[in-house]
């Protein structure tokens, strides 16, 4: 039986071990912000080796950002990420969570054979599918008669909204539901839309939130496919319009620290909107596991 003091110790090698991670993860951030308001590139390039790169001091200003402003389709591209990604995410927290609806309470015939299908696309990387992706893609017709999908909205979102992931991230916490207010609303005549839609998507709420921060910081960060995919400033989105700074000479990494600060803002807000469903998720699935 542990002591007083040795449960105190305990605790305090636990608290000491967090604050060593905290620390650890949260360098970069301090560095890029503290980096941002830096207007003297030289005393940032100088900085860059020791300490003092991450301590905001010297000449601070806001010169940077406006440099973004004035340099890159900021604001264009912005509204490029939250359009292609809230709508990816919208659409795919409906159809990943009704594919695995049916999964966790239909039977019928090549269920399991969809289910080790989908465990499997989890393990294919998606540079492993992203040329014959974009082949097929520019092969598609559209609405109004076109051929071909590049540089538009549709190919950075629909190829997107079906994820395996999320399909077995849906399935997981489904499964583990209990069955008796379901059963009770089929007695009472509810329709299966109207469980699903009614029921199971309210007590969801943890693996939604799960769901949609994953979704959203895999396509807000994503630099491949719109590379591929996208031609211009028209459609492009923040990771595509960064490459501006890394085409030009000399390179202004203030400016970079500036368009990645403003970019990594409405990740930190996501999080912090959704940070008590998506613990409660991360507990509950390890106590599950």
């Amino acid at each position: 039986m542990s002591t007083p003091v040795a449960r105190h110790r305990a605790a305090a090698a636990h608290y000491a071990l967090n604050a060593v991670l905290a620390v650890f993860f949260l360098f970069p951030l301090v560095f890029m912000v503290a980096s941002a308001f830096k207007g003297d590139e030289a005393q940032l390039l100088a900085d860059m080796g020791s300490l003092k790169a991450f301590v905001p001091y010297g000449d601070l200003s806001l010169q940077n950002f406006r440099d973004v402003f004035e340099r890159t389709p900021f604001l264009q591209a912005l509204g490029n990420s939250l359009l292609t990604v809230s709508v990816t995410v919208t659409m795919g927290l409906l159809v990943n969570s009704m594919l695995a609806y049916a999964l966790a309470r239909f039977r019928f015939a090549g269920r399991n054979l969809l289910l080790s299908a989908i465990v499997a696309l989890i393990i294919i990387p998606f540079e492993a599918i992203a040329v014959p992706l974009l082949l097929l893609v520019n092969q598609l017709p559209w609405w109004d008669g076109s051929v071909g999908w590049l540089d538009s909205y549709r190919v950075q979102i629909i190829p997107f909204v079906a994820h395996a992931f999320s399909v077995y991230l849906f399935y997981q916490f489904f499964i583990a539901l209990p069955k008796d207010l379901e059963e009770a609303a089929v007695m009472d005549g509810a329709s299966r839309w109207r469980i699903y839609w009614s029921i199971v998507m309210p007590l969801s709420r943890p693996v939604i939130a799960t769901v949609a921060v994953l979704q959203f910081l895999a396509r807000w960060g994503d630099l491949l496919w719109p590379v591929m995919a996208v031609r211009g400033d028209q459609f492009a989105t923040l990771p595509l319009a960064m490459q501006t700074f890394f085409g030009q000479f000399p390179r202004q990494w203030g400016d970079v620290m500036a368009f990645a600060a403003m970019t990594t803002l409405p990740t930190l807000l996501l999080f912090i909107v959704f940070q008590r469903w998506f613990v409660r998720s991360a507990i509950s699935s390890a106590i599950k596991g």
